[in-house]
C-alpha cells in the first residue's frame, strides 16, 4: 500500500480537541482538508504525523497550544476613545467583525483611562491539543 510522502496532495478528516475532549473544530460533517505535504499549509504537526500514513489509516497527535496558534492571534492595544459607548470590563468577552465580514472572538485583558487591550489568542485549558487524524486518500 502507498504511504503518504511530502510532495502528495492528500485529503484528511480532522477532528481538534481539548485534552478534555471538547471538540473545537471539525471536518467530519465537512469535506476533508485537501493539503500538500511539505508545504507548510496546516500545522506542521499534523503534517509530520500524516506522512507515513496509509490510506484509510487513523490516528492522534498532540499538539502544543503554542505551536497550534500563531500570530494573527494576539493583543491589541485599542484607545478608549474609539468606544465611547461601552463601558469595558476585565474579563469581558466579545466578538468583533474583521473587515472581510468574519467574527473573530475576543476577549478585555486589561483596562485603563486611556487603553484596552483586547486579546484575540486562543485560550485553552491545558497544553496540548488533540488532534485526530484520517487519511481518506493521497490524490
Amino acid at each position: 500500500m502507498i504511504k503518504a510522502k511530502k510532495g502528495d496532495i492528500v485529503m484528511v478528516h480532522c477532528t481538534a480537541k481539548l485534552e478534555d475532549g471538547t471538540v473545537f473544530v471539525s471536518t467530519k460533517d465537512h469535506k476533508p482538508l485537501k493539503f500538500t505535504l511539505g508545504e507548510g499549509s496546516v500545522l506542521e504537526n499534523v503534517e509530520k504525523a500524516v506522512i507515513g500514513m496509509n490510506p484509510g489509516e487513523s490516528k492522534t497527535t498532540e499538539i502544543p497550544v503554542e505551536k497550534a496558534f500563531q500570530p494573527p492571534w494576539k493583543v491589541v492595544e485599542i484607545e478608549r476613545y474609539k468606544f465611547p459607548d461601552w463601558e469595558p470590563k476585565l474579563g469581558q468577552r466579545l466578538k468583533i467583525f474583521k473587515p472581510d465580514g468574519r467574527l473573530i472572538a475576543a476577549r478585555v485583558s486589561n483596562v485603563s483611562d486611556s487603553m484596552v487591550a483586547l486579546d484575540f489568542r486562543r485560550t485553552f485549558s491545558g497544553d496540548v491539543l488533540l488532534y485526530d487524524l484520517k487519511l481518506e486518500e493521497i490524490v
